[in-house]
């Protein structure tokens, strides 16, 4: 890639680009890829295949830089960073459609959500959803056998935003880049979030009683 281009602003390189210097899109892609990579790892955890939605997130990218508009979007990394992540949630979404895939197959609530499963520092859903005030890990005993019902429970109590919500809260975002990704505002992905625990901690809290 020309080096002309080593430390100019985003902004800077759109705007070279739209004066129709066509290579500035191939050094932002490459510049990007370690973020599509990133988000892709992330999102893996929805039941995506990874390469599938490495693909989706360049897409994501080159529609970023044909659309940025510095005088109506925010910074071009923040608008790159949402339209990566909704190119690809939209693909996970299309992809489940095809597959009628149900809840309980691609979300588990003992899901590793630091990678590494075993890893002494990693994090399951069940105690990222049920807040740490409430029960610590230790607190916190479920019979794993049990986990498919309280799954059910879920599938079947979650409206379909909150699944949404919930689907991309378990890849690391806050309720604000959620609200951009679905397209709502910031309030009411944070009143799903909300509600979502709550049905969350009802439903492990009955499991608790009735076993």
């Amino acid at each position: 890639m020309p080096d002309i281009y080593e430390g100019l602003t985003d902004e800077e390189l759109i705007d070279r680009l739209r004066d129709g210097e066509a290579q500035v899109t191939d050094y932002i892609m490459d510049k990007y890829k370690n973020l599509v990579r990133k988000k892709a790892k992330s999102m893996y955890i929805l039941g995506a295949d990874s390469d599938d939605l490495i693909q989706e997130g360049m897409i994501g990218l080159f529609k970023a830089v044909r659309d940025y508009d510095a005088g109506r979007d925010a910074s071009f990394y923040t608008f790159a960073d949402l339209c990566i992540s909704r190119q690809m949630y939209n693909a996970v979404q299309a992809s489940r459609r095809e597959k009628h895939t149900p809840l309980n197959t691609y979300i588990s609530l003992y899901a590793d959500m630091t990678g590494t499963e075993g890893d002494d520092n990693s994090i399951e859903l069940v105690n990222v959803l049920v807040s740490e005030t409430e029960m610590n890990p230790e607190q916190l005993v479920i019979d794993k056998e049990n986990v498919a019902d309280i799954e059910a429970i879920i599938d079947k109590e979650l409206s379909s935003f909150e699944k949404q919500v919930l689907d991309l809260y378990i890849t690391g975002m806050s309720y604000s880049q959620i609200a951009k990704v679905l397209s709502r505002d910031e309030k009411s992905a944070d009143n799903a979030l909300q509600r979502l625990k709550a049905k969350l901690r009802k439903a492990v809290n009955h499991n608790k009683t009735t076993n």
